[in-house]
């Protein structure tokens, strides 16, 4: 048995010719920066998102670091993150010359928790930076509210969360602005690196525009200090592609998932929990175990991949280890650094795949749980 915990071929397989006319027709144009590939992408992602705008750019952290810059954050400034995220969350933050402020996420979602922000906020945040992690979408409505009673931001991190919907409307305009990761292994993924921002806020979309090409609206006019960060338009090719495709593949990731709540619930791993008022994207299945390591041990001699995201939060690493702010306790945070699994899920993974990952677990616990119990087996 080998099952790969991602396969980046597999898309490219299914969709093989559209993909490759799609790459010939920007070539053949003669058009390598900006033009109409890029527009209609936006176009599409915008009506997909349920958003009136949608902005390209270079990466999904150029995307987070640019709304901000947008949203006029900078030194001085704070803002709210999860304690619980990829590092890019902080970073566009601490590009900004501002603060990141973490917050301990909910025990049930992973996601921020909405009532830990208040005691987080002081007359120095601006912002409030939801992450939809792992796919499942963050409980907006009570993150909005407090923003809107105290005159802050929300910016959206949906790296991971490519179709998912909060209470029946997909993430892409809940909050100020959404920024997005197209990098390859995404829902929606490029060929390469890719990002955009999508907002309601015309005001907030022309700002990132102009900040996104070097500060210019018409050539070798440069109106502010902006940055070299444009979506290129090979890879918005190739996203116009798999965007057609993007529901259905999602449909297929809740199969996979729905396949493991299965098969997994009786063998004591916490398996992700699902609010009423969500659908996610299930980019990733993300389980836990106090035994995690020998877990993913035991799978990999298996042949089952396995990744964990994330080892290490963001505070514990040396990037952010010279800030005394984030010497205190995020216990919970901690905890699931060394407690969460990532097992593969693929809009390209067969049944028969699923029921191989299922029996490979299913027999690691019970040899774990012999280990720990040896009169279990003569017991049952």
């Amino acid at each position: 048995m080998k099952v790969p915990f991602l396969d980046l071929t597999a898309a490219y397989q299914e969709l093989r010719d559209e993909i490759d006319g799609a790459v010939s027709r920007v070539l053949a144009s003669g058009v390598y920066i900006g033009g109409s590939e890029v527009e209609e992408f936006e176009n599409e992602y915008a009506t997909y998102t349920e958003a009136r705008h949608c902005v390209g750019v270079g990466n999904g952290l150029d995307a987070l670091q640019l709304c901000l810059r947008a949203m006029g954050v900078g030194p001085g400034d704070e803002v709210i993150v999860p304690s619980n995220t990829f590092i890019a969350s902080w970073l566009a933050v601490s590009h900004c010359g501002a603060t990141p402020v973490p917050v301990d996420p909910a025990s049930d979602t992973y996601n921020i928790d909405p009532k830990k922000i208040v005691a987080a906020i002081t007359e120095r945040t601006r912002v409030i930076m939801p992450v939809h992690l792992y796919g499942q979408p963050a409980d907006l409505d009570g993150i909005i509210a407090i923003a809107r009673e105290r005159g802050l931001r929300v910016l959206e991190d949906a790296a991971q969360a490519h179709g998912a919907q909060y209470k029946n409307k997909r993430i892409g305009a809940h909050g100020d602005a959404v920024s997005w990761s197209f990098y390859p292994g995404k829902n929606l993924g490029a060929m390469g690196d890719a990002g955009a921002i999508t907002t309601n806020d015309s005001e907030l979309a022309d700002q990132i525009g102009l900040l996104r090409n070097y500060g210019s609206l018409k050539k070798y006019v440069h109106d502010v200090k902006g940055y070299n960060s444009r979506l290129d338009p090979i890879q918005a090719a190739i996203l116009r592609v798999k965007l057609k495709y993007l529901d259905v593949w999602n449909d297929r990731r809740t199969s996979v998932a729905s396949a493991y709540a299965e098969g997994l619930k009786t063998t004591g791993l916490v398996l992700p929990k699902v609010p009423a008022w969500a659908i996610p994207a299930w980019h990733l299945y993300v389980v836990r175990h106090p035994d995690r390591d020998r877990i993913a041990t035991a799978l990999a001699e298996a042949g089952v991949g396995t990744l964990i995201h994330y080892p290490i939060s963001p505070s514990r690493q040396l990037a952010y280890s010279a800030a005394s702010e984030y010497a205190q306790e995020q216990d919970f945070a901690d905890k699931l650094s060394k407690e969460i699994l990532s097992l593969p899920i693929s809009p390209h993974q067969s049944s028969e795949t699923c029921s191989e990952v299922i029996d490979a677990i299913q027999t690691t616990l019970r040899r774990l749980q012999m280990e720990h119990d040896p009169l279990s087996e003569q017991c049952a």
